[in-house]
């Protein structure tokens, strides 16, 4: 049995009910819920084509592109086919390059390395202002691939650059990177259920 802590307990409290009412606001934002629906839609068609979507992102922003793209190359909720996503963050990478030609281009490096016309880029900033992702995404733009952008707080200068967006509300990086992480499963799960209906 758990020893009574009031202290602790309150903060549980009070961050459990950040977080419910931080996607509350996001899910009650129809320009978010579409975002998600569009980027479903166009991913789909990607993977049917045969390409491949590549994700990046700084800090937790990073694990949340590597989780993404695991459960795509890995799977989901049940077995089915792998399906081609990158994410650009091996160390090797981001140190061989920031070294080398400046942090500014790891991930603009690795999307000219992989990206090709109709590949996807999932760029995540939970400032919207993170130079390395705004490489990536005008990287991924000269070479004729799609944007989607999981942003924070207003949007930040990555706002309205992407074929798909979303933007969670908020000037808590955990808060926000907390929702980005419900959308992407979201995502996948509609990917899924478009690929694969029979898992579903």
């Amino acid at each position: 049995m758990y020893l009574e802590d009031s202290a602790h307990l309150e903060t549980v409290r009070k961050s459990l009910s950040e977080g419910r009412q931080a996607l509350e606001r996001f899910s009650e934002d129809k320009a978010n819920t579409a975002g998600v629906a569009a980027m479903a839609r166009i991913l789909a068609a990607a993977f049917k084509s045969g390409k491949k979507v590549l994700a990046c992102g700084n800090g937790g922003s990073a694990c949340d592109a590597i989780h993404f793209a695991e459960e795509f190359t890995g799977r989901y909720r049940k077995d089915r086919k792998a399906l081609p996503a990158i994410s650009l963050t091996d160390a090797a990478h981001l140190t061989c390059v920031g070294n080398d030609f400046g942090f500014d281009e790891v991930f603009a490096r690795g999307v000219s390395a992989y990206g090709q016309a109709g590949d996807v880029l999932l760029a995540i900033s939970t400032s919207g202002n993170s130079r390395n992702v705004i490489r990536a995404v005008e990287e991924a733009r000269q070479r004729g691939m799609s944007v989607f952008l999981f942003l924070g707080r207003q949007g930040g200068s990555l706002l309205g650059r992407g074929d798909a967006e979303i933007v969670v509300a908020g000037e808590s990086s955990d808060r926000i990177q907390e929702i980005h992480m419900v959308a992407l499963h979201i995502l996948i799960e509609c990917v899924e259920r478009e690929l694969f209906p029979e898992n579903y």
